[in-house]
């Protein structure tokens, strides 16, 4: 899974600079103005920002919701869990040491 995260980010990456010497080279030619090439670089960058960020959380949803179906605990609920089994284990102890002291007696 991470493998084709990265593959598909390392491509919004090739195409990104490829946008970027595209709009570099409209304006070597004269087609575009300094400004409108920054311009549209900058849009491009925030709406490529953008759908990161989207990415990344569709992945997250999609990654919780395949945990969940495969019936994995999250961390919030591991760490419930283990608490619990603290307690019961003192609580044991605790009782052990109690039964001790009355067979002691």
């Amino acid at each position: 899974m991470f493998d084709i995260i990265r593959n598909i980010l390392l491509a919004g990456l090739g195409a990104q600079e490829k946008i970027k010497e595209s709009i570099n080279e409209l304006v070597k030619r004269g087609e575009l103005s300094e400004s409108q090439g920054a311009r549209i670089i900058k849009e491009w960058a925030q709406l490529a920002d953008r759908s990161a960020s989207q990415l990344k959380d569709d992945i997250a949803d999609v990654v919780t919701k395949t945990l969940e179906k495969m019936n994995i605990p999250t961390k919030e609920e591991f760490e419930n869990l283990k608490k619990k089994i603290e307690s019961l284990s003192a609580r044991i102890e605790a009782l052990e040491k109690a039964q001790k002291d009355i067979t002691q007696e």
